[in-house]
């Protein structure tokens, strides 16, 4: 469906901060205006939304401008994606209108298109996002892809050296526990894809505790999941344990160096928590809590998965090898999709009586 561009434009206009101008917020699009204003009776297509709406961010140097005016004007549509837009979509554009007139000035205001559009999809999962609780990225789903793998492999290894033992199915899968949950993202992928796991997240920031119930009870997970208000500071842990010693523990723990901080995105410091972010003046500061706290909640031959700085792997490495009463060694290493040293596979051994 077509759209009159007058209209479309008085709406665009009049909704914004500063009535009747495209004022401090927003710096003008001279050759789009003029193409809009020229005639009456010329008609905008999505497609032509997508593209005002992209030389506005680009005039605003608001960064993925193309990949930001499609995410948003598809949302107002209906569709994850502008390639996934039919034609039933694009005839809901004209009730829909004013939802895409406001959000995007949320975004020239450089808050992340995540936060702009309420949601976002992480592993085959679509939750919900609120500010200032941190917005997972596509590094952590390898994170998760990881745990998955390690948790086949074991299966297999397992299968094979028991094929001639007929032994009883399991009827419980690991319990996992998610130091920092956010929004939720990395437990709630986990219990999806492990049928049988189940769950315990913390995070110290209450507007995450929240967030991360509001989408396992939205994902029906909700009686898998025990979600806690807790911090990894805290000396009492025995409320960890709520489905005794854990098999897993995983985390992508504030990690960025304190002097890394002032280098990050407008967009990072001005919406997200700077608390999920900063891990200290050597970014360590919560992955030695998390590392101290391991050996009194983890199984003997139980797993960690870290996301880490790349600078992170041999640091690690070399305060384990300085603290052996904690029984825990770094079993693995692995890169991300850019080749950097990313995830950490930390393992505890069982001690010597």
């Amino acid at each position: 469906m077509k759209v009159p561009v007058s209209a479309l434009y008085e709406k665009l206009l009049c909704l914004l901060p500063h009535h009747g101008l495209l004022g401090s917020l927003l710096n003008p699009c001279p050759r789009l205006l003029r193409q809009y204003s020229c005639s009456k009776t010329e008609l905008v297509t999505a497609t032509d939304l997508i593209s005002y709406w992209k030389d506005v961010f680009e005039a605003n140097e608001i960064p993925e401008a193309q990949a930001s005016s499609e995410y948003i004007v598809s949302h107002v549509l209906g569709a994850k994606t502008f390639q996934s837009l039919n034609a039933s979509n694009i005839a809901r554009y004209f009730t829909l209108l004013f939802r895409e007139q406001s959000l995007c000035p949320k975004r020239i205001s450089k808050m992340p298109v995540q936060y702009v559009l309420g949601e976002w999809d992480f592993q085959d999962l679509t939750l919900k996002m609120k500010p200032p609780v941190f917005i997972p990225r596509p590094e952590t789903e390898e994170l998760v892809s990881l745990v998955l793998k390690d948790k086949y492999k074991k299966k297999k290894l397992s299968s094979a050296c028991c094929r001639d033992i007929w032994q009883p199915p399991d009827p419980l899968g690991p319990v996992i526990l998610e130091i920092g949950c956010g929004s939720g993202a990395i437990a709630l992928s986990l219990l999806r894809k492990l049928p049988q796991s189940r769950a315990i997240a913390i995070d110290k920031l209450e507007t995450a505790v929240n967030l991360t119930k509001e989408n396992a009870e939205r994902l029906q997970l909700q009686k898998r999941i025990k979600i806690l208000h807790h911090d990894v500071f805290s000396s009492s842990w025995e409320c960890l344990l709520h489905w005794g010693l854990v098999d897993i523990i995983i985390s992508n723990p504030p990690y960025v160096f304190h002097e890394d901080m002032s280098h990050l995105a407008p967009e990072i410091l001005r919406y997200e928590d700077l608390g999920a972010l900063e891990g200290g003046h050597d970014g360590m500061t919560i992955i030695k809590e998390i590392l101290n706290l391991a050996p009194y909640i983890l199984k003997d031959f139980g797993s960690m998965f870290l996301e880490v700085d790349p600078r992170h792997p041999k640091m690690v490495k070399n305060w384990l090898h300085s603290h052996p009463d904690l029984s825990l060694f770094v079993s693995a290493t692995h890169k991300d999709f850019c080749g950097k040293p990313r995830f950490l596979h930390i393992q505890k051994y069982k001690r010597r009586s």
